[in-house]
């Protein structure tokens, strides 16, 4: 059975509220609540990769304490815009 996008939306959205790390339950969780509705499929699919890294390097890469790798990139950039800020390119 395929997943809809509402389910996909509020199971991503849990996921980004229920992290490892709180900062980054403060960082993406209010980004899919904002954002996760108005996101088409290609972006839904970038977040959802993002989701699978490791909060330590998700939060480097926030920081811009490390550089995004370009995978990320597209993703994190809406990330970062929704919070004001501006992670390196790397």
């Amino acid at each position: 059975m395929t997943e809809t996008t509402e389910t996909r939306i509020k199971r991503l959205r849990i996921r980004s509220w229920r992290r490892g790390m709180k900062e980054m339950d403060l960082i993406l969780g209010p980004f899919a609540d904002a954002c996760l509705a108005a996101l088409g499929p290609q972006a839904l699919d970038a977040f959802e990769a993002l989701l699978a890294e490791n909060d330590q390097d998700l939060l480097a890469w926030v920081t811009g304490a490390a550089a995004v790798p370009e995978r990320h990139r597209a993703a994190l950039n809406r990330v970062s815009a929704h919070i004001g800020a501006r992670p390196t390119g790397g």
